[in-house]
């Protein structure tokens, strides 16, 4: 169902991020598409009805402007944008038509675009999101899609792109679902590592396994301090440690709180655990802590 002018007018992105929208109403795709069509300077690339009719307005390599500072940016990347059918408030979950439509759409751009598969670690950072992930993505700040769909996206959206992307509902379609959560933290020396336990564990998982692993952490410390995380594999037999290339999950802001994300999926083997880390450059502490998961056994 292509917007016209804006799908010929608009100027071209290189699309780096999915983000998820609900529209504050219970319409179809068609319905979504008749409002955008009758409006103006503003529309999504894709439109999602409760029943699971999915449409496309714009191509995903030309602006479409639902996510403000993520339409398009000066190097020319951009966010695909979607908007999914809810009640007016955008109190209520997903159906689980439109969370199968928002998985496959969600393993297509990464096929077709190479969005890689994490959780966007800034309002910048290529990867999949959802409207009020980050504040650049709205004008004065959104609840959009509201509290129950963050949830989903976290639990079962994001973690299903994960897996099926990397052929591993394929294998099994019924991994075990992991959800855990922690208060509390260690505290961060300036420039050294420590152990991001989950569950009172050092490891987040232990092998035989196949996994898509998301490590969540909130960061409290003085505005400006830069937080990395890493990953590593650790076989509890042989003690050998591999450990992967730090990720930067961007710095403190003046409200003195850094919300962190790092995504992983891949096979342990047995006596094989997965660890994270987390790095300081500056004195911190974690606040809070959540691992989410999903596992197939070997």
């Amino acid at each position: 169902m292509e917007l016209q002018p804006e799908s010929d007018g608009q100027p071209a992105i290189r699309p780096t991020q999915f983000i998820l929208h609900s529209i504050a109403a219970p319409w179809t795709a068609r319905r979504m598409y008749e409002y955008w069509r009758d409006s103006t300077n503003l529309e999504s690339h894709f439109g999602l009805g409760y029943a699971g009719d999915l449409a496309q307005y714009i191509g995903t390599e030309t602006r479409a402007d639902a996510n403000y500072q993520a339409n398009r940016r000066p190097d020319g990347t951009g966010a695909v944008s979607i908007e999914t059918a809810s009640n007016y408030q955008h109190t209520d979950a997903w159906t689980d038509q439109q969370v199968e439509k928002l998985i496959g759409l969600g393993v297509w751009l990464h096929q077709r675009h190479g969005i890689p598969l994490r959780v966007c670690r800034s309002a910048s950072d290529p990867g999949y999101g959802y409207h009020r992930l980050h504040a650049a993505w709205s004008g004065g700040g959104t609840a959009c899609p509201g509290d129950a769909r963050v949830r989903q996206f976290h639990n079962v959206v994001f973690p299903g792109i994960v897996a099926r992307a990397s052929g591993q509902l394929q294998e099994d379609p019924m991994p075990s679902v992991i959800n855990e959560t922690q208060a509390g933290g260690p505290v961060l020396e300036a420039g050294k590592y420590k152990q991001l336990a989950m569950a009172n564990d050092a490891a987040l998982l232990q092998g035989p396994c196949a996994y898509s692993a998301t490590a969540y952490a909130t960061v409290k410390g003085q505005a400006g301090t830069r937080i990395r995380m890493r990953f590593q594999d650790y076989h509890l037999t042989t003690k050998h440690r591999s450990l992967d290339l730090p990720i930067d999950c961007g710095v403190i802001g003046a409200d003195g709180v850094l919300n962190v994300a790092v995504t992983r999926n891949g096979v342990l083997d047995t006596n094989e655990v997965l660890r994270v880390e987390i790095l300081a450059d500056r004195a911190a502490k974690v606040d809070w802590r959540v691992l989410r998961a999903l596992r197939w056994s070997a």
